[in-house]
C-alpha cells in the first residue's frame, strides 16, 4: 500500500525538469515538452507531485519540532554536551528563542517553500486544457497551499499572502485576521472539485472531507486568530466528516497499529495522511531517530507480515549488531506534567510509552553491561572501570531535576542520565528498514477521533449541540474505543484537554492546544518558566527579512 502515493509522484523527476527549465543556448534533446506534458490524467496528477514532496519534506521533523518541543510535550535535552545544536532546543522548550532560532528558520522556510511549490505547479496547470484531472488536482494542490497558510497563520500571525507564481514585487506582511479570511475562502472555493471518496485512490491528496476537518480547525480557533468566536461553523464542519459515514474509530485492540510502519489507506481514522517511504529522498519520516537512543534504542521484529510490539527487542550497542545505519538520534522524552495525563491503568494509549523496568518477550528483565563510571559519571571509588551489569529502568524526568543543577539542560553523560526521560513510541520504530535511519510509517495530519474532540470542544465553550450528540457523548464515544474504564458522567473543558493529550500526543497538535487553552504560558520540564503571551507567535525569522525587507517583525521581537 505504500507505494500507491509514489506511484502517482512517478514521474518526478520528468515534472522536475519541465516545472524548473531555463532558456539556455543548447538544443534540446528530449521529447519531454510542455506540448506533450502533462497531458493525460495521470500525467496531470504526477505534475502535482512536487507539491506532495514539499509537504512531506519537513512534517515530521521541523514542523514536528516547533509544535511539540515548545510545550510540554517533549523534550530534547542534552547529554554530556551532545545535541546543544547551537541551544536550539533549549531556546524552543524554555520560551527563550529569538528571530535566529535554527528551528523557528526552517518552520518558516518548510512552509513557505511549500506555498512557493504549490504557486509554481498551479502555473504549470493553469494553461492546460479543461478537464476533470485538472479541475480536481489544482483544487487538491490549492487546498495543500491552504493548509501551509494555515500553518503560518497558526505559527507567525501576520504573514505575506502571495499566490501567484513569477509575480514581481514583494509582499509586505498581511494582518493575522486576513490571513484567515483567505484560508478560509481558499478552502471553500475549492472543496466543491475535490473527491468525496476516501480510501486508496485518494490516499495522500486533500479530499472534501480534509477541506471540512481544516475548516474546522480553523474555526476552533477562530478566537484566538481573529478575536470573534466561530464554534457553531466548527461544528458545521465537523458535522460534514461525520456525515459522511465514512470514517470511524478505531478499536482499542487496534489503535496502536494505526500508527505501525505498515499503516496506510486502511486505517479508517486518516481523513488526511501524509505517506511516508523510507527508501524515497525527498522528505523523512525520523520519529524514532529522536525517541530512542543507545540502550533504548530497540530493534522491534515482526511476527509475519504484522507488528507484534514489543515481540523481540534487541539491545542497540553502537556497533556490531548490524544496526548501524538505524543508530537512533538525540532522544526525546517527556515531562512529567504531560505524562500526568496519562492516569488511566485501563487506557490503551498508555501503550506508546517507554517507563519503567524493561523486559525481553519472555519477561527477562534487559540488563545492561557498563562500567561503574560508565554508569554513574560522578562515580568516586577506584574502580570506576569495573565491569557493572544493571536492569534497565527507564525514569521520568524529574521537573528541573538534572544531576548537574537545577538551571541545567544537561542530563548528563552516563548511563543514569541516557535511562531518564518516559520515551515516546507511538510511532512503532521500523527496523525493517537496513538502509537509513528514516522509517515508513506515515503520519496523519488530522484523524476522526480530532473531529469529534473539535465537536465536543466547540459545544463546551458555547456552540450548540447537532445530531443528537453532546460534549459529553462525543468523549465517551472515543473514550469506549480507548479505555475499559467507566463511561464519563460529566465533561469539562478540562476533560477535553487531557483527552487530547491522550489522544493526540506526538501529532503535531499540543502547541495549537495549549495557546487555545490558555495553558502555554505554563512552567514545566528543564526550566521552562517564561509567561510571555508575545510568544505565542514565533518571530519572523531574519533570513526572511533578508530576501523580503517589506515584512513587519511580531510583537515582542524587535
Amino acid at each position: 500500500m505504500k507505494k500507491i502515493f509514489f506511484g502517482i509522484v512517478s514521474l518526478l523527476s520528468a515534472v522536475t525538469i519541465f516545472t524548473s527549465c531555463h532558456k539556455l543556448d543548447v538544443p534540446v534533446n528530449t521529447e519531454l515538452t510542455p506540448d506533450v506534458f502533462p497531458k493525460t490524467q495521470a500525467q496531470i496528477v504526477a505534475a502535482s507531485g512536487p507539491v506532495y514532496i514539499a509537504l512531506r519534506s519537513d512534517f515530521a521533523g521541523s514542523y514536528w519540532f516547533s509544535q511539540s518541543l515548545t510545550t510540554d510535550e517533549s523534550v530534547l535535552a542534552v547529554f554530556g554536551g551532545n545535541w546543544l545544536d547551537g541551544n536550539r532546543y533549549l531556546e524552543l522548550h524554555r520560551h527563550t528563542w529569538t528571530k535566529d532560532n535554527a528551528g523557528v528558520n526552517a518552520l518558516w522556510y518548510y512552509a513557505s517553500n511549500l506555498i512557493g511549490v504549490v504557486n509554481q505547479t498551479v502555473a504549470v496547470l493553469k494553461d492546460l486544457p479543461a478537464s476533470q484531472a485538472k479541475t480536481t488536482t489544482i483544487a487538491e494542490i490549492k487546498t495543500v497551499r491552504a493548509l501551509a497558510y494555515y500553518i503560518m497563520l497558526d505559527n507567525f500571525g501576520n504573514v505575506p499572502l502571495d499566490t501567484l507564481y513569477g509575480e514581481k514585487g514583494l509582499k509586505p506582511t498581511t494582518p493575522r485576521a486576513k490571513v484567515f479570511e483567505f484560508v478560509e475562502k481558499e478552502l471553500k472555493t475549492n472543496l466543491p472539485n475535490l473527491s468525496t471518496t476516501s480510501g486508496i485512490t485518494t490516499y495522500g491528496r486533500p479530499t472534501q472531507y480534509f477541506a471540512y476537518a481544516l475548516l474546522a480547525k480553523l474555526y476552533l480557533n477562530a478566537q484566538v486568530y481573529t478575536g470573534t468566536p466561530r464554534y457553531n461553523d466548527c461544528i458545521a464542519a465537523c458535522d460534514q466528516v461525520i456525515s459522511s459515514g465514512l470514517y470511524g474509530l478505531e478499536p482499542a485492540s487496534t489503535y496502536m497499529q494505526m500508527f505501525y510502519p505498515t499503516n496506510g489507506p486502511g486505517q479508517k481514522e486518516f481523513i488526511f495522511a501524509i505517506p511516508y517511504d523510507a527508501s524515497t529522498n525527498g522528505g523523512n519520516m525520523i520519529y524514532a531517530r529522536y525517541d530512542l537512543n543507545r540502550n533504548l534504542g530497540i530493534r522491534y521484529l515482526y511476527s509475519g507480515s504484522t507488528p507484534g510490539g514489543f515481540t523481540d527487542p534487541v539491545m542497540n550497542q553502537s556497533s556490531g549488531n548490524g544496526l548501524v545505519n538505524n543508530m537512533p538520534s538525540g532522544p526525546r522524552m517527556t515531562t512529567a506534567q504531560f505524562y500526568a495525563n496519562f492516569n488511566d491503568p485501563n487506557d490503551v494509549r498508555n501503550k506508546q510509552w517507554l517507563t519503567g523496568q524493561q523486559y525481553w518477550q519472555d519477561g527477562t528483565p534487559i540488563m545492561v553491561k557498563t562500567t561503574k563510571s560508565g554508569y554513574d559519571q560522578f562515580y568516586t571509588g577506584s574502580d570506576g572501570g569495573s565491569t557493572y551489569v544493571y536492569p534497565l529502568v527507564i525514569q521520568p524526568l524529574v521537573d528541573n531535576g538534572s544531576r548537574l543543577g537545577a538551571s541545567a539542560f544537561d542530563l548528563g553523560n552516563d548511563e543514569i542520565a541516557w535511562n531518564t526521560g518516559i520515551r515516546n513510541i507511538k510511532y512503532l520504530p521500523d527496523y525493517t528498514n537496513t538502509i537509513n535511519r528514516n522509517q515508513n510509517n506515515d503520519v496523519p495530519v488530522i484523524r476522526y477521533s480530532d473531529i469529534l474532540l473539535m465537536k465536543a470542544e466547540a459545544i463546551l465553550r458555547g456552540g450548540t449541540a447537532t445530531l443528537g450528540a453532546t460534549a459529553l457523548s462525543l468523549v465517551n464515544n472515543l473514550r469506549a474505543n480507548r479505555t475499559t474504564s467507566a463511561a464519563l458522567s460529566a465533561v469539562t473543558l478540562d476533560d477535553i484537554y487531557a483527552e487530547r493529550c491522550r489522544e493526540l500526543s506526538w501529532e503535531a497538535w499540543h502547541r495549537n492546544d495549549m495557546i487555545r487553552f490558555g495553558k502555554y504560558e505554563g512552567t514545566w520540564g528543564l526550566g521552562k518558566n517564561n509567561a510571555d503571551t508575545y510568544r505565542r507567535l514565533f518571530p519572523i525569522p531574519t533570513s526572511a527579512f533578508q530576501t523580503n525587507n517589506t515584512l513587519t517583525q511580531n510583537p515582542g521581537y524587535n
